[in-house]
């Protein structure tokens, strides 16, 4: 199993920073990608970027936070770290962000998302 727990959500004005964190921790090692999400009311939830934990550690970014956005990893003792650092942000960034990992075991993909965190953002 893995527990996700995110942090750093919050109100903050158009044009400001803001930063997420998402603790997991459990069986972290066989976690293979992590990423953020978010959902408004009355959409899908959508992957605002995302990380290879392993190999090549590529990052991927929905297009309409290319350039704002950036995750990265930190870890910590038995922890693995993401961060989302929400640069310029937009009142469209308002959303309810959840942090999403995943884990493969054997030919099993199995998902586990955090609780989520509540973004909003004022213009």
């Amino acid at each position: 199993q893995v527990h996700l727990v995110e942090s750093g959500g919050g109100l903050v004005q158009a044009g400001g920073s803001l930063r997420l964190s998402c603790a997991a921790s459990g069986t972290i090692f066989s976690i293979t990608h992590m990423a953020w999400y978010r959902q408004t009311p009355g959409k899908q939830r959508e992957m605002v970027a995302s990380l290879t934990l392993v190999g090549r550690r590529d990052t991927n970014y929905v297009e309409s936070v290319k350039g704002r956005f950036t995750i990265s990893r930190a870890d910590a003792k038995d922890m693995v770290q993401v961060h989302l650092q929400m640069n310029s942000v937009k009142p469209e960034d308002t959303a309810v962000y959840y942090c999403n990992a995943v884990r493969q075991v054997r030919d099993v993909t199995l998902n586990y998302w955090g609780q989520g965190t509540q973004v909003t953002v004022s213009s």
